[in-house]
């Protein structure tokens, strides 16, 4: 679609571009850069410009804004060498870039005013152009990018460190109630947050064969012979904190070929193998989390990750190099987290380079890896705690599993001196598994190799150390901590909720969004006439935009006076979305029963996205929709109930959800989520929770007191006291509510007839119900009912709604990175100061 420009509007010509470091940045000096990329950097005439092309200059004119500060940062750390952070991590959620740019910069009218001569009258327009990027899935995603963004504001000095995906997890759409994934594409209308770094690219090698020789001091080395390499290019992408001059960097990882094109065997007429190796090399970033379900798949897991902790390992050295610093200083410049246990393999790595690269003895190769690492653990789960097989690991690490060896064989020499002929403390600790198909434990390797382990939440944390790594915790003591998961307010009410971001600034200042604390100020306001009306304006604006949003994508109207319900977050048995749907089909049953007095109208919604081969999370899906589909064509819910489930589900969206909730769903089996951060988001934006007591739900309802929180189900040591003689056909044949829902669902009521398509589901739950959804039903029935009166007050819930986001400081990302800083990373804020635009020292 081609722009129309407003009648009388003269632009300016390109050559006209203000120096983008010039202070009182206009409306003028913004359109003047965007005229200037849309001719010079797109080649398009502004007559002709579509929003594609006005995104794309508008996104590169706020870049060049970015870039002085950029530079004086990587500038001031060459000048005055400090302790930088590097953060691992395989995923970086870190959603639409332009707006939040244009919020770190404080431009975010000048913009919209920019973009008027070309006939946008609303900088929506432009800001829906930008595409997701595809460089994360979940929570881990989302809270590195978070922490990235605190970084940044808090002034400390960070590179973060991934992979640049060229296709992201999938694409998620909803037919015939299923999940169906499609490529994620989003690179295909061009990145113009990214700045390519080849000449600094890096050579990581994968299987070969080691070999030892004596250097010319006589000293035993080994050298790899790799048998494949590859080049990892960098791609920097800016990151900018609130209104500061830093503006750390994110630098993402592509994989290349060494020779990309082999002209033998093109002109011997092997077309396919003259770009063989380029298509191997280059399927390392192809695609986050390649499905493990195959050997190739978890070949090529394992290889996307060594990839970029190699390549990640070598950029800091390379650092070192480049001003003339020995790398045994390595740990007095680089604080390097690794963000659960993808980048683990940083351990053996870092000791290789150290070692084979730099000629280290062990002792010395020991001390600094040590020194730099930490590790953090975000899972209970087993199967999320990363082993691979020895004949997989040693086929494409080689010298790597030497090492790993040779670790292990140290440690356990200090497990001996402490637990003295106890061969079962020995199996439990050490890095290779002996059970079965022998594998090297991930986890048990970060916990090793680091300074210091953390858990994501108190609760988390204590099961760390009582349940997951007992007996590491009684060696190290001294290792484990916790710092508690945040979110950044700037992202997820500044720019997703401008109405309630206003309402802040105007009631307790605008240096809230970098202060949170100053949140428990809004407590002044809940006997507020004046504000409790604002609130609710502030509110019902969010609803509005979700249910335009629901009626655009699903042609369905939803009530905005209806209690939003809210589950959005990855699809998984322990998150218990199947619960939830129960639950909401005892409710269609009260209301068919007419029961359905004292019931709040509601609009349950659920979004999130379920892994290619988990099927039974993929049925949960089908039959959430199932129900909707039954639901949502009754006549006698209308007015009263809806279900709506959001496809591909991701930030841009969840900008959309979080503010407009007035009820957050944390419902997961109490002691396996370790923290969430979706309950966050919600709190933030005014939601209260019904939850269990998991994660970091029990440190909301501690900041919001327990009459702020509807609270249900068993404790993790209640459930653990339940395992081993749970029988889920008996809680069920004591429950005549459950009962009832379960034989309508067996009858096929939400399946057109079909009363096999969700007999897995049933099944299971009747039979073995791992994650105790049975247990917990009538419990969550309960809470649910006190929400229903508590809805029926609304000045009642909104002055509970303030509470909730005036407590909701602690869970800044803010807080949360000063604790790293102090606790773990040991690391300063240090200012930038500016030095100069282009051509300027």
């Amino acid at each position: 679609m081609t722009s129309t420009l407003a009648p009388g509007m003269n632009l300016p010509e390109p050559g006209t571009y203000a120096d983008p470091q010039r202070n009182g940045l206009t409306a003028k000096d913004l359109l003047d850069g965007l005229v200037e990329h849309l001719f010079y950097s797109l080649g398009r005439r502004v007559q002709r410009a579509d929003r594609h092309d006005l995104y794309m200059a508008l996104s590169y004119a706020v870049r060049d804004r970015l870039m002085t500060r950029y530079l004086a940062g990587l500038e001031a750390i060459d000048a005055h060498p400090r302790r930088v952070v590097a953060y691992l991590s395989a995923e970086f959620l870190i959603g639409p870039q332009l707006g939040n740019n244009l919020l770190m910069l404080g431009i975010q009218q000048e913009a919209a005013e920019a973009l008027k001569p070309f006939g946008i009258n609303d900088i929506e327009e432009i800001l829906h152009v930008e595409e997701e990027p595809g460089l994360g899935n979940g929570g881990l995603g989302r809270l590195a990018a978070c922490f990235l963004e605190s970084l940044a504001t808090l002034e400390i000095p960070a590179t973060g460190y991934g992979i640049r995906y060229e296709f992201g997890i999938f694409d998620q759409l909803i037919r015939d109630g299923r999940q169906v994934e499609i490529t994620d594409k989003w690179l295909k209308g061009g990145w113009p947050w990214e700045i390519a770094q080849p000449e600094k690219a890096c050579t990581v090698g994968f299987g070969g064969h080691t070999e030892s020789y004596r250097d010319r001091n006589g000293a035993y080395r080994v050298r790899w012979i790799p048998a494949e390499l590859a080049i990892g290019v960098p791609h920097d992408v800016p990151v900018l904190g609130y209104r500061v001059n830093t503006c750390n960097r994110l630098r993402l990882w592509r994989a290349e070929a060494c020779e990309s094109f082999d002209f033998q065997a093109f002109d011997s007429g092997n077309y396919e193998g003259a770009v063989e190796a380029k298509v191997n090399s280059e399927t390392l970033s192809k695609v986050l989390y390649p499905s493990d379900g195959t050997s190739a798949g978890r070949q090529l897991r394992l290889k996307q990750q060594h990839f970029f902790v190699s390549c990640s390992l070598q950029d800091m050295i390379r650092s070192l190099d480049a001003r003339g610093i020995p790398v045994q200083e390595f740990p007095e410049h680089w604080a390097i987290q690794l963000n659960d246990t993808h980048p683990s393999i940083a351990v053996a790595e870092l000791m290789r380079l150290l070692l084979d690269d730099k000629h280290l003895e062990w002792d010395s190769a020991w001390a600094i890896t040590t020194a730099c690492l930490s590790y953090t653990n975000h899972t209970l789960l087993p199967e999320a705690l990363e082993k691979w097989g020895l004949d997989l690991f040693g086929s494409l690490l080689p010298r790597h599993l030497e090492l790993i060896f040779e670790i292990n064989r140290r440690f356990l020499q200090q497990v001996r001196l402490k637990y003295p002929g106890n061969d079962a403390v020995l199996r439990r600790l050490s890095i290779i598994d002996e059970a079965g198909d022998k594998a090297v434990r991930m986890a048990h390797l970060a916990t090793i190799g680091s300074h210091h382990v953390n858990g994501v939440a108190a609760l988390h944390s204590a099961l760390v150390k009582q349940d997951l790594f007992p007996e590491f915790a009684a060696l190290w003591p001294e290792k484990f901590t916790n710092v508690t998961n945040g979110v950044t307010p700037r992202r997820w009410v500044a720019l997703a909720n401008p109405a309630l971001h206003e309402l802040f600034c105007e009631s307790i200042g605008p240096d809230w969004t970098t202060r949170p604390g100053a949140l428990q100020r809004l407590q002044d306001f809940q006997e507020d006439g004046s504000f409790l009306d604002r609130w609710g304006a502030c509110k019902r604006i969010a609803k509005e935009r979700l249910a335009g949003y629901v009626r655009r994508h699903l042609e369905l109207a939803v009530d905005p006076d209806s209690l939003f319900d809210v589950q959005v977050k990855r699809i998984h048995e322990y998150k218990r979305q199947h619960l939830n749907a129960l639950q909401v089909i005892a409710q269609y049953l009260r209301i068919k029963n007419g029961l359905a007095d004292g019931m709040a109208p509601r609009t349950v919604i659920f979004g999130g996205k379920a892994a290619p081969g988990y099927a039974m999370a993929k049925l949960i899906i089908r039959f959430i929709n199932g129900i909707a589909d039954v639901v949502n064509a009754d006549p006698d819910m209308d007015g009263r109930l809806r279900v709506i489930f959001l496809a591909d589900y991701n930030v841009k969206l969840g900008e959309r959800v979080y503010p407009a909730a007035d009820l957050s769903e944390q419902i997961s089996t109490a002691g396996l989520e370790a923290s969430g951060t979706g309950n966050m988001k919600f709190m933030m934006n005014g939601a209260l929770t019904i939850g269990t007591l998991d994660g970091a739900n029990v440190e909301i309802r501690e900041q919001v007191g327990d009459d702020n929180f509807f609270l249900f189900g068993r404790t993790t040591e209640e459930i653990g006291q339940l395992r081993g003689h749970y029988r889920p056909w008996e809680w069920l044949g004591n429950d005549p509510v459950l009962a009832e829902v379960f034989e309508l669902i067996e009858q096929g009521h939400f399946s057109q007839g079909d009363t096999e398509r969700f007999r897995p589901l049933t099944d299971q739950l009747r039979g073995v119900d791992p994650f105790f959804v049975l247990a917990d039903f009538s419990d969550y029935l309960r809470a649910q009912d006190a929400i229903n009166v508590t809805w029926a007050d609304r000045s009642r819930w909104n002055r509970m709604a303030i509470m909730n986001a005036a407590r909701s400081g602690f869970f800044s990302s803010d807080r949360a990175i000063r604790e790293y800083a102090q606790r773990i990373w040991d690391v300063q804020p240090s200012p930038v100061a500016m030095t100069g635009g282009p051509g300027r020292t």
